[in-house]
C-alpha cells in the first residue's frame, strides 16, 4: 500500500510544503506561520487533521534541508503522499504562505517554480493560483 511506503499522509505533505515555502528563504515570518495555522484550522482538506502533526512535519523539513537534495527529497515524498486532485490546492497554500507577508524572496520563488515542476502544474494554472495568491493579500 502506497501509504505504508511514504510516511507523510496528504495532509503532512501539505503542512510540509507549506513550512518548506516559509523556511526557504532562511526567515520564518510570524505571518508565514499564521497563515498555515489559519490554513490548517479552516481548510476542508485538514478537518480530520491533528495540528499537532505540525511540529513533526517543521522537524522533517528543517532535518531534509540539512541536505544537499533535501528540496528535492521533500518534493518526491510530497508528490507521492498527495493525489493529483491535491496537487494545485498543495501549490495554492503555499502561494499563500508565501505571499502572507507582503513580499516574495528570490528562494520562494524559486521554491514555488520547483514545485510546479514536480507536481506537474500546468503555467496557465500557475498562473491563475498566483494572481489570486496576490490579491489575497494585497494591504491598502
Amino acid at each position: 500500500m502506497p501509504q505504508d511506503q511514504n510516511p507523510l499522509s496528504p495532509q503532512d505533505a501539505l503542512v510540509a510544503l507549506m513550512i518548506a515555502t516559509s523556511v526557504s528563504d532562511e526567515n520564518i515570518r510570524t505571518s508565514e506561520l499564521v497563515t498555515i495555522e489559519r490554513i490548517v484550522n479552516h481548510l476542508p482538506v485538514f478537518a480530520d487533521y491533528d495540528p499537532d502533526n505540525i511540529r513533526d512535519m517543521a522537524n522533517l523539513v528543517f532535518d531534509l534541508f540539512e541536505d544537499e537534495d533535501g528540496v528535492d527529497a521533500l518534493l518526491g515524498l510530497a508528490r507521492e503522499a498527495l493525489p493529483a486532485p491535491l496537487y494545485e490546492t498543495a501549490y495554492a497554500i503555499c502561494c499563500d504562505v508565501a505571499a502572507a507577508d507582503g513580499r516574495l524572496t528570490d528562494e520562494e520563488l524559486r521554491m514555488l517554480q520547483e514545485m510546479r515542476y514536480q507536481l506537474d502544474i500546468p503555467r496557465l494554472n500557475a498562473a491563475a493560483i498566483e494572481r489570486g495568491a496576490r490579491a489575497r493579500h494585497l494591504t491598502v
